[in-house]
């Protein structure tokens, strides 16, 4: 039960992989699909766990092998949260940059299309926000994290 049935390095090694594995899918899914989930994602992100758990531990069921694939994870997620707070490159690297989605009221339908950000969610988005128009509208920008953050026009008196 607390022997684990493979070299811990390998588990380690494995769990290293598998992190760095689905880092970059979920880096290559885009902003919107982290940052805002529809029920289809979601599910994607449920089962994904289900995929990767053989090639995290390999056939080892031990409770010490699960302990130390999990410390790992935490671990990387710890090395990979500090590398980024450190050096810039690295965050705009690992975490993405944001996107301009509206300026000065103009919707730039490029990045929307390049983010697959539907105009309905854009508006929904400045609905959240209390804007009821575009025009009000002085940028939207798409933040690293999936939320998209709105900047409003300066009311003229």
């Amino acid at each position: 039960m607390f022997q684990p049935s493979v070299a811990i390095p390998e588990l380690m090694f494995r769990v290293v992989l598998v992190y760095a594995g689905v880092f970059f899918l979920l880096r290559v899914a885009g902003k919107r699909h982290v940052g805002e989930l529809a029920p289809f994602d979601l599910v994607v992100l449920l089962v994904l766990s289900e995929c990767v758990q053989n090639a995290l531990i390999g056939d080892d069921k031990s409770v010490t092998g699960g302990l130390i694939a999990a410390a790992t994870l935490f671990g990387l997620n710890q090395i990979v949260g500090h590398i980024s707070w450190r050096n810039k490159h690295a965050e705009r690297l690992l975490e993405g940059t944001p996107r301009v989605l509206v300026r000065h009221g103009h919707v730039l339908k490029d990045v929307l299309a390049e983010e697959q950000i539907t105009h309905a969610e854009l508006l929904e988005a400045l609905r959240r926000e209390g804007c009821s128009s575009l025009s009000k509208v002085r940028y939207a920008v798409l933040e690293p994290g999936g939320d998209i953050t709105i900047g409003l026009r300066a009311e003229r008196k």
